[in-house]
């Protein structure tokens, strides 16, 4: 007889599959581990920023390249330049740019972070995909917003920078692009592109978590198109081509998650089967000795009876 997936576990299953270390956790508890985790990330993000702003002016030169080559390709007059108002704007800028630094250089470990926070709550088959989480997080954030400086970054500042010159016979339009406004924009976007391409990994713990299947997801799908469009208008500047950058990579990693969930689906199907086929085999073998045994009682009656028939007087 087959099992379905709508008769309950043996409480032996069920007892393997439970989390490790099932132990209720009190709200103050709760808020401990997370304190601990937060007090780790931070100092871990620390060192990453002091070794981020040792090369400040580095990371400076490449973050304003793709402005300063759209700068010279509108043919705006003078040398590409940044200002600050105050004195300690230019500190504060530079700061914010070492944190941009810090977060990527510390990445791999403040994902392992998070998911260290909701490992006791996870059972030990869903634990095992620690490895993965943390490589492809880390991955995926860094490799957002890389892919946001290499196609955004040009196409917004083309437009941006586009915009200023000579206005009619009376007025030119200059920008002064201010240090501090330029690297809160730049962070905005980049952080908006590492976080959009995370949408896989999001998608494929809710399903190890049994909360979303591809089915639904294929429903949700209108929705989150439109969601996306709104997403990415909010966060890059107000012209269409800086949205479209933005909300079909969007979408198509929607696509791409919908696939992995398939996938994951799959594969509990078939662990499901096998152990439903190793079930059914060991209970066919625990019917084979009772089988067994009354065969050989049998035999052995019939064969104590031709022995008594054969005796003198039998």
């Amino acid at each position: 007889m087959t099992k379905s997936k709508s008769e309950p576990a043996p409480e032996l299953d069920a007892e393997a599959d439970a989390p490790e270390d099932d132990k209720p956790m009190t709200f103050w508890e709760h808020l401990e581990e997370l304190r601990k985790r937060i007090v780790r990330s931070m100092l871990v993000l620390l060192v990453g920023c002091t070794i981020a702003w040792s090369y400040k002016d580095r990371i400076l030169e490449v973050i304003v390249r793709p402005f300063s080559e759209s700068w010279r390709a509108e043919g705006i007059p003078g040398e590409p330049s940044l200002h600050f108002a105050a004195p300690g704007d230019a500190f504060l800028a530079y700061f914010n740019l070492s944190l941009i630094g810090g977060i990527a250089l510390t990445a791999p470990f403040l994902f392992y972070q998070l998911w260290a926070f909701v490992a006791p709550g996870l059972y030990a088959k869903e634990k095992r995909f620690v490895i993965p989480f943390v490589v492809c997080s880390s991955l995926l954030f860094v490799g957002g917003g890389y892919f946001g400086y290499l196609t955004a970054f040009p196409v917004t500042f083309g437009y941006l920078l586009s915009l200023s010159g000579q206005v009619g016979t009376t007025i030119t339009v200059v920008p002064t692009v201010m240090m501090g406004d330029y690297i809160g924009f730049v962070t905005k976007l980049l952080l908006g592109f590492g976080i959009v391409f995370e949408i896989p990994i999001l998608f494929s713990f809710l399903a190890l978590a049994g909360i979303v299947n591809h089915k639904q997801m294929i429903k949700w799908s209108r929705y989150y198109i439109f969601a996306a469009f709104v997403v990415a208008a909010v966060l890059t500047p107000p012209d269409w081509a800086s949205q479209l950058v933005m909300a079909v990579p969007a979408c198509l990693l929607y696509g791409i998650s919908i696939g992995l969930v398939w996938v994951l689906e799959r594969k509990e199907d078939l662990a499901f089967e096998e152990e439903s086929a190793k079930d059914d085999e060991a209970e066919a073998e625990s019917k084979k000795p009772a089988v067994g045994a009354g065969s050989k009682t049998a035999i052995e009656r019939v064969a104590k009876t031709e022995v008594e028939a054969k005796k003198p007087g039998g």
